[in-house]
C-alpha cells in the first residue's frame, strides 16, 4: 500500500495494523515529523519516501526522497500499489484522493475533506471509509429499510463549559479533549462540531439520500446507530480505536480479534446529549447543508480559512464559525466541475484572508 499521512494518528494505527497482517509499505508520505518517519522507515522499509519541505529533506534517512504536493501525485501515478491510504489533513488531501482513483486504486479514506468538498465529483464505491462512523454505518448496514443514520460526537474540550466561558476559549483551551488526543486541527473541529458536519456529507456522499442526524455520547464507545423504519434500532459499539475501521479496510475479511470487547458492566452506564446551536452555531446550517452537500466545499475552505485566522490570533474561537455561517450565505453558487470545486475553494479563503 501507499501511506499518506504515516506519522498522524491514523497513520501510526495504519502501519501497526499493517504489521499484524504482513501489508508491504511502498510508498510513506509525512510532514515534518522527521524522527517518527525515519523510525517508520527503519521498520518498514518503503521504496519511497514523501515529505513536505525540501528543506527536511537531508535528515531523512532513505536514498528515495521527494518533497512536495506533486511528488505525492507522482508515487501514486507510478506506483504498484493497488492501495491508497489517505490520511492527510485538510484539503491538501483532494487531489492523491482524485489521483489514486483515476489511477483505478482503492482508496482507505480518512481525509473528510475530499468528500466533504468534492463529494459530487467522487465515485464512492472505490472509497472504503476508515472513520470510526462512518465504519459504524456500513457495520450495521441491512437489506432493511432505513428511517434515519445517526453518528455520534465526543462534544469536544467545551462541551461542559459554561457559556458564557466560550468568547474567552483559547487555542490551548480547544485541545483538551476529553476522550483522547488527536492533531490540532481536528481538535479544534470537535471542539466546534464542524468535524461532525463533515461526517454528515460524507456520510450523505457515501450511503446516498436520506435522513442524517447526530448526538453526543459522552464516553465515545457508541460511533454509530441506524433507526429502521420497522421501529427498531441498532447501535455499534466498539473501543475507540481506528485499528478497527482500518483493520477492515486493508483486510474486508477481517476474522481475527482487533479490540477487546467493550464490558458493559464495567461501562455502567452512557449519557446522551443534543448537540446545541448556543454551543455548537454551525449546526444551524445542518439540515441545508444535507440538501445541498454540493456547497461543502464553502464551508471547508472557510473552515481551514478561519482557524488559520485563530490560531494567529486573529478572531477569537466563536467567531470561526461564525465566519463559516457567513461565507455559507455569501457564496451560494454550486460547483459543476472538479476545476469549480479548487476555484470556488481558492475565492472563499481569499475573501475571508
Amino acid at each position: 500500500m501507499i501511506l499518506l499521512g504515516s506519522t498522524g494518528s491514523i497513520g501510526v494505527n495504519t502501519l501497526e495494523v499493517a504489521k499484524k497482517f504482513s501489508i508491504s509499505v511502498e510508498a510513506l508520505v509525512a510532514g515534518n515529523n522527521i524522527d517518527l518517519l525515519n523510525s517508520q522507515i527503519k521498520e518498514h522499509n518503503p521504496k519511497i519516501v514523501v515529505i513536505a519541505n525540501k528543506e527536511d529533506v537531508y535528515r531523512v534517512e532513505h536514498p528515495h526522497v521527494f518533497y512536495g504536493q506533486e511528488a505525492i501525485l507522482d508515487v501514486i501515478k507510478n506506483s504498484s500499489s493497488e492501495l491508497v491510504v489517505n490520511a492527510l489533513v485538510g484539503f491538501l488531501g483532494l487531489r492523491p484522493t482524485l489521483t489514486a482513483l483515476e489511477c483505478k486504486k482503492r482508496v482507505a479514506l480518512a481525509n473528510k475533506e475530499s468528500l466533504v468538498a468534492c463529494g459530487a465529483f467522487i465515485d464512492t464505491t472505490k472509497i472504503q471509509p476508515i472513520d470510526s462512523e462512518h465504519f459504524g454505518l456500513w457495520y450495521l448496514m441491512q437489506n432493511r429499510p432505513v428511517e434515519k443514520m445517526i453518528i455520534t460526537a465526543s462534544g469536544g474540550a467545551f462541551r461542559d463549559w459554561e457559556l458564557e466561558r466560550l468568547q474567552h476559549a483559547t487555542l490551548a483551551d480547544t485541545q483538551n479533549h476529553p476522550n483522547w488526543s488527536m492533531g490540532q486541527k481536528i481538535t479544534i473541529d470537535s471542539a466546534t462540531m464542524v468535524n461532525k458536519i463533515f461526517e454528515l456529507l460524507e456520510a450523505r456522499w457515501l450511503f446516498g439520500e436520506g435522513c442524517y442526524d447526530a448526538i453526543i455520547e459522552t464516553k465515545s464507545l457508541i460511533h454509530a446507530l441506524i433507526d429502521f423504519k420497522d421501529g427498531s434500532t441498532t447501535a455499534h459499539f466498539a473501543h475507540a480505536s481506528m485499528q478497527l475501521p482500518i483493520a477492515f479496510a486493508l483486510d474486508g475479511k477481517m476474522q481475527e480479534n482487533i479490540l477487546p470487547h467493550v464490558d458493559l458492566l464495567k461501562v455502567g452506564s452512557l449519557e446522551f446529549r443534543e448537540i446545541t446551536t448556543d454551543r455548537y452555531p454551525i449546526w444551524q446550517i445542518k439540515d441545508e447543508l444535507l440538501k445541498n452537500p454540493s456547497r461543502g466545499v464553502v464551508v471547508n475552505a472557510a473552515n481551514e480559512a478561519a482557524i488559520e485566522k485563530f490560531i494567529s490570533g486573529k478572531i477569537g474561537f466563536m467567531e470561526i464559525a461564525k465566519t463559516i455561517i457567513q461565507s455559507y450565505e455569501k457564496f451560494d453558487a454550486l460547483p459543476k466541475s472538479v476545476d469549480d470545486v479548487f476555484a470556488l475553494d481558492e475565492e472563499v479563503r481569499r475573501s475571508i484572508r
